[in-house]
């Protein structure tokens, strides 16, 4: 099946909006320099300088805020601690091998190879597409660092600290980076394949709903849950986090074009309107169902709206943005509301719930709502929907086995070094005290 993103058929062809498009997607930028080498864009550059910095501020403070804001206020410092060394350890990580794993420039579909280890080739003159390489590097960099800090809200308020260190340095490693050269490097396997994910659907969100589904079964449930009070402690915080995110993922979304152009216009505008659509769902979803709608459903709603339109942005006309937002979060209530009960696993922060099924629905759909028919940009010469939505489900298995069993493997080789949960005691008396001997409030 022919890749959506050849960039070399589509310079052979006439580039029209859709394969414009098409080019623009992260993963072209590798391609750049196999053919000759194009001068560095200033534009270009200074929105990937801006985009990458609004990446890093969705970490830091936004998911730091949004989560600390759904746990218990004992908690609260804990969570903030463990998105700051999730991202300091991934960037150096990434620095020193991560890069290379996923855009090495080797020629296995599984792997990015060695070949830029320690950013081994990357200097002052190397170029990605229009913009520097060292750009480039650290515009990737921030992904890597979100998606292993959005996998410690389903375990929150009962892990170990060094656990979670562990088990993400394995995880990115194995996990994240072949799954980010699957999917972006042009020797990828799924990138031949044509997979459409613009900006992370299967790389980020699947991928960090399934970590998160499995570790809540590996580290079990919160101590007292069913009986004692659990309310998120501050939903000020909750909603000033959300919205960070949401600004932030302009830089996620719209950024992945990698360049200043039209189609970092369209990622930005389906980014702004699926997120109201979502959150107008969700709100009218939970007020039929409860009789009211609540500030944590809308922030929800505009988590489930900006995860399901990740991997679509560059794809979907306005319009299909908007049907994938009023759909994704009816979908992400009842994960939430009524299969995680009856289940009976416990998904703190609804890791699996929103990213990880809002992710699923966005990938898919993707393969839909990208038809010119849906006011899309349309496919590749030659490829069908029905076929587009055969490679969508296909990344979306991979996705979800390559990571279900990673995963299981990182979880059970940090339970036995370092273990995964503290004492009962610990627990109750709260982990900001427990592993930081501080506490975010005083009274």
């Amino acid at each position: 099946m022919r890749s959506v993103f050849n960039a070399r058929k589509l310079a052979g062809a006439g580039l029209g909006f859709s394969a414009l498009a098409l080019a623009c997607h992260p993963a072209f930028a590798q391609d750049a320099t196999a053919a000759a080498t194009p001068a560095i864009d200033k534009g270009d550059t200074a929105w990937m300088m801006t985009s990458s910095l609004l990446v890093l501020f969705m970490t830091m403070p936004g998911l730091a805020l949004f989560y600390g804001g759904l746990v218990r206020a004992k908690n609260m410092l804990s969570v903030l601690m463990q998105c700051t060394l999730i991202t300091a350890l991934v960037m150096v990580i990434w620095v020193l091998w991560g890069y290379s794993f996923a855009f090495g420039g080797g020629t296995s579909p599984w792997w990015g190879g060695m070949g830029k280890v320690f950013l081994a080739g990357v200097d002052l003159d190397s170029v990605s597409g229009s913009i520097p390489e060292y750009v480039f590097v650290v515009f990737q960099m921030t992904f890597a660092v979100i998606t292993p800090a959005l996998i410690v809200g389903a375990f929150a308020e009962r892990v170990k600290f060094t656990g979670v260190l562990l088990f993400v340095a394995l995880w990115v490693t194995f996990v994240y980076f072949p799954i980010a050269h699957m999917v972006w490097d042009s020797n990828g396997y799924l990138f031949k394949q044509g997979a459409m994910d613009f900006a992370g659907g299967t790389v980020v969100h699947i991928n960090a709903g399934i970590a998160g589904l499995i570790g809540c079964f590996f580290v079990g449930k919160r101590t007292g849950l069913g009986k004692d009070i659990m309310a998120p402690h501050s939903m000020t915080l909750t909603m000033v986090g959300a919205s960070i995110l949401w600004v932030g993922w302009f830089g996620f979304n719209a950024g992945s074009a990698l360049a200043a152009n039209g189609t970092a216009g369209l990622a930005m505008i389906n980014t702004f309107i699926a997120t109201a659509a979502a959150i107008l769902s969700w709100s009218a979803v939970e007020g039929i169902a409860r009789g009211k709608a609540s500030m944590l459903g809308a922030a929800s709603g505009m988590v489930a709206g900006l995860v399901a339109i990740t991997p679509a942005c560059g794809f979907v006309g306005p319009i299909g943005a908007i049907v994938l937002g009023l759909i994704v979060s009816p979908v992400c209530y009842l994960f939430v509301s009524v299969v995680k009960n009856a289940i009976k696993y416990d998904d703190s922060l609804d890791v699996f719930g929103v990213h990880g099924i809002g992710g699923i629905i966005g990938a898919i759909l993707t393969g839909v709502l990208a038809s010119k028919s849906f006011g899309g940009v349309g496919y590749a010469d030659g490829q069908t929907m029905a076929g587009q939505l055969f490679v969508q489900i296909e990344g979306v298995v991979i996705t979800i086995v390559w990571c279900g069993l990673g995963s299981l493997i990182f979880y059970t080789i940090t339970k036995a070094v370092t273990g995964l949960r503290p004492s009962v005691e610990e627990e109750r008396e709260g982990l900001d005290l427990t592993y930081h001997g501080e506490v975010a409030y005083h009274s």
